[in-house]
């Protein structure tokens, strides 16, 4: 395989038996991104004069000796992560020209591991989007179908791994931000467990970086193969230095097992809410019988599974309780208005979203009781399985829409439409509770387009799905170039 779709593994190898450089490795890549990237817009801000300077280091690192788990590889970073010296928009307008101060927690992890940050990778206005696309750098085209999107929010990181743009990335996900885009273009993507993997410094400008636990929101690693994933976890997961970092320090219990065939998993294909398209769940399927086939014990419905519809709602409540709490007063006045004319029997997801909105802090603290409630449910289910596989989304990646209201957007699922925001649902599913979700490809569909689905695990076992997307893997492939 070209070396830049080498995985990361395998370029630390190369670089331990000195068959190649570091500054090769990294020129290689600027190559390739200067002659491809135009088509794909995946990295809105290059920094290609440090990312040689640092190459040089790490060389001159080796050379001394040294030894870090990512001395050398070249690696992007999600535009959202603060990097001193490169501007940190979120895609909005107002903010073009802000420049942090000081780089992210996890940039720092990052380069203290050795990597070389080759610039950082496109997103949505706000990371609020299932696309990648703003004012200030454009839209990030899928590398299979450059008029389909390659999702969002982290869609700029997908594509890079997908074109061969560096070996590893680092993204966030709220609403399937790093599992979507990994679905679409076919790569692996791994939401860990909430508060796994400190934040600080992925904050949307001019705040600054605090050190602040998130709710719902996690960062986490992308890469073209399940081992990587591993290796990129190990260096961002663990406590922020500033709080619980001074008291402790973070160890993840191994996976539960290292065969395919000792594993116990439960295969869901379909939602209550919203239809799964044939693509997705050929893909599905395809997953589960390569886990039969495996020897795992394969189970398509339990009593234990907590109930998908009342799951939905939590999310879809806690999740926009968050996102207008800085709403100026009077769009928040206009919002409660709505809320307070609906009726009682409307317990649609667009009613959820309208109610959550203008959540009281007692509302909240009802709908976070309701969710210890799931989180306790789920390890009950997790005392009897090891990982759920699922869908990330109902479809592949879809075509690009730019209407300004999403709202009017559609979603089509077999040539049906549906409202553009309900295929969170299955986003939500392991964000809600909190749980490690690694998503995997899983094919492609009749389009050619890559299809993926998502392992979810048990609270803090992030090495769980992680093993088991490992060793799927090796059953059925992984990441293959766009064609």
């Amino acid at each position: 395989m070209e070396r830049n779709f080498q995985n990361a593994e395998e370029l630390a190898a190369a670089l331990r038996a000195g068959e190649v450089t570091s500054a090769e490795l990294t020129d290689e890549a600027i190559a390739r991104i200067e002659r491809d990237d135009k088509a794909i817009n995946a990295i809105c801000v290059p920094d290609f004069d440090r990312a040689r300077a640092a190459a040089r280091g790490a060389d001159q690192a080796r050379a001394r000796g040294e030894d870090r788990p990512l001395l050398g590889i070249p690696v992007t970073v999600k535009e959202c992560y603060n990097i001193a010296g490169l501007p940190t928009t979120w895609g909005m307008p107002p903010q073009a020209n802000f420049m942090p101060a000081e780089d992210a927690v996890q940039v720092s992890r990052l380069k203290a591991a050795g990597a070389v940050v080759l610039g950082k990778t496109n997103v949505p206005v706000g990371l609020q989007d299932i696309q990648s696309f703003n004012e200030i750098y454009g839209t990030t085209n899928n590398p299979w179908n450059h008029g389909r999107t390659s999702g969002g929010s982290s869609g700029g990181s997908a594509a890079a791994l997908a074109s061969g743009f560096g070996a590893l990335s680092i993204g966030s996900d709220l609403a399937g931000s790093l599992r979507t885009p990994a679905h679409f273009c076919g790569i692996y993507a791994h939401k860990p467990t909430l508060g796994l993997a400190a934040t600080r410094g992925m904050v949307a400008p001019p705040a600054p970086p605090l050190p602040v636990d998130l709710d719902l929101a996690v960062v986490g690693p992308m890469a073209r193969t399940a081992r990587d994933l591993t290796l990129l976890l190990d260096v961002m997961a663990g406590p922020d230095p500033l709080t619980h970092g001074v008291a402790y320090d973070m160890t993840l219990p191994p996976a539960r097992h290292e065969r395919l065939g000792d594993f116990r998993v439960l295969v869901l294909e379909d939602h209550p809410l919203i239809p799964t398209g044939s693509a997705v769940r050929a893909g599905v399927n395809r997953v589960a019988d390569a886990l039969v086939d495996g020897g795992a014990r394969v189970e398509r419905h339990t009593p234990l599974l907590p109930d998908l519809t009342e799951a939905a709602m939590l999310y879809r409540q806690l999740l926009f309780s968050g996102s207008v709490a800085r709403f100026p007063v009077d769009s928040y006045e206009q919002v409660r208005t709505r809320a307070a004319a609906l009726s009682a029997d409307d317990q649609s997801l667009d009613a959820a979203v309208l109610r959550g909105m203008v959540f009281s802090h007692r509302d909240w603290l009802e709908a976070n009781s309701r969710r210890e409630l799931h989180r306790h449910g789920w390890r009950q289910l997790f005392a009897e399985f090891d990982a759920v596989v699922c869908p990330v989304t109902p479809t592949p990646a879809f075509p690009h829409d730019h209407n300004p209201n999403p709202l009017e957007r559609r979603l089509d699922i077999d040539g049906v439409e549906y409202p553009y925001f309900d295929q969170l649902v299955w986003a939500g599913l392991a964000t809600m509770p909190g749980l490690p979700a690694t998503a995997i490809p899983a094919g492609r569909s009749p389009e050619g387009l890559p299809v993926g689905v998502q392992l979810i695990g048990p609270m803090f076992e992030d090495r769980t799905p992680l093993r088991l997307a490992e060793l799927l893997e090796h059953k059925i492939g992984g990441f293959q170039p766009p064609m």
